[in-house]
């Protein structure tokens, strides 16, 4: 295992008050009730929906639905106009999130719970990592997050007991990543364990993919900087592939995602020899390899609110 070896750089921590509607008072962040993830879908769905509709839908009154809708727009999810609530475009890195957002947040938090106390990581962009980071200062103490995202780093000025580095480069304006050559060279500075990264596509024929050439090919310099490469994505962007290399199989470990995709997909990862952690609508996780010759059985799911926090979620 690599040791993180710190440069001789100035860093800092990100520290702000935190965000206390849609983050706990206590730093945490507070998860999504089952009746928010529900407006959530109808809203992304239809792309507008009015306010009267929305509480007919969940039965339940018009100032409990503008409460929740509120806390679903402190997480930028949506945005309110006159009695409608409208998805924030998917131009938006905020945006992006909504869409499976359940599927991601059960991916984020499953995988979180593999990283440990004090670990230092590497969280590469997109909406599935962004949860995952969010998760990790949720469950754990004293972690250190290495990130290429502006947008991550923002939304982790929530957590003040978790240190943010991020690494600098040439901002892309709608996606808030940061690219170039000044990426490579921030992360020669580093040596960690483990780096997340999301993908636009896997296929046995191209391997990962991604939408964004830049994008991609600070995905590999921060590659070479970590021991183990963990890919976390909904099961949809398996089996298809995006108009640029991101890595080949061979350089991941292991792949995090939901129990929707296509068994034959499962199958191409892992006779490629990565190991592949589906995680259920109860979060229960299963892992698939085919060192085993089978796949192992499921896990309990992860538990990491309060008793009242896992009820409502």
């Amino acid at each position: 295992m690599f040791e993180a070896r710190l440069p001789h750089i100035v860093v800092s921590t990100l520290q702000t008050k935190r965000f206390t509607v849609a983050y706990g008072r206590k730093g945490g962040m507070e998860p999504m009730s089952s009746r928010q993830t529900t407006l959530l879908e109808a809203i992304v769905a239809a792309g507008r929906v009015a306010v009267t509709e929305l509480a007919q839908l969940a039965e339940v009154s018009a100032v409990t639905i503008r409460k929740d809708l509120d806390a679903l727009e402190s997480r930028g999810l949506i945005r309110r106009e006159r009695g409608f609530a409208v998805l924030v475009s998917a131009d938006d890195p905020a945006g992006r999130l909504a869409y499976h957002y359940a599927d991601k947040a059960r991916i984020a938090r499953a995988a979180a719970g593999t990283v440990h106390d004090g670990e230092m990581v590497m969280v590469e962009a997109g909406s599935c990592c962004t949860l995952l980071a969010e998760q990790i200062a949720t469950q754990h103490s004293g972690t250190t997050i290495i990130t290429n995202s502006a947008f991550i780093a923002d939304r982790l000025r929530a957590f003040p007991a978790t240190r943010v580095i991020l690494l600098g480069g040439e901002q892309q304006p709608d996606s808030r990543v940061m690219v170039g050559p000044m990426v490579e060279l921030c992360a020669q500075q580093f040596l960690v364990d483990r780096l997340f990264v999301g993908t636009d596509g896997f296929t046995a024929e191209h391997g990962f993919t991604a939408r964004d050439y830049l994008r991609a090919t600070a995905v590999r310099a921060l590659a070479e900087r970590a021991e183990h490469v963990v890919v976390v994505t909904e099961s949809e962007k398996l089996g298809g592939h995006g108009p640029v290399p991101l890595l080949p199989a061979s350089a991941v470990s292991t792949v995090w995602t939901d129990t929707a995709g296509d068994p034959a997909q499962i199958t191409a990862l892992t006779d490629s020899g990565v190991r592949v952690v589906t995680v259920s609508p109860s979060g229960a996780t299963t892992t698939h390899s085919a060192a085993a010759g089978a796949t192992t059985r499921p896990t309990a799911a992860i538990r990491t609110g309060t008793p009242e926090e896992e009820q409502s979620s």
